[in-house]
């Protein structure tokens, strides 16, 4: 049996898992629609990932229905400075991001 993808990704942008955004602290549009860490392509000559996606889904959640970059900058040109890896959604709705090059975790929060 086969199920073809809900949505294609780029090609090498090594997506290393998803999460569904489940807190309350982005906006309305935000909320369970999914995040994904593009740790990005280390062997071609142009490189494609180190972001954030944003998948949206329709109303009932069951169809991709947009695919856009939620958070961008490890990638400036072609020199890379970090990897995202996982993401966390925190209680108070910010959002961790672990990099495994940089050693490092952001936090990402609306101030708005």
């Amino acid at each position: 049996m086969y199920t073809k993808p809900a949505h294609k990704l780029g090609a090498h942008v090594a997506a290393l898992g998803m999460k569904f955004y489940t807190g309350t602290k982005f906006p309305a549009q935000y909320r369970n629609q999914i995040f994904i860490p593009e740790h990005g392509s280390w062997n071609r000559s142009k490189k494609s990932g180190y972001r954030i996606s944003l998948v949206r889904l329709d109303p009932t959640g069951k169809q991709a229905i947009g695919y856009e970059p939620f958070a961008e900058g490890w990638l400036r040109g072609q020199e890379s400075w970090g990897r995202p890896v996982c993401l966390l959604v925190l209680p108070d709705g910010s959002l961790l991001v672990s990099d495994d090059q940089g050693g490092a975790v952001f936090r990402i929060w609306y101030a708005g």
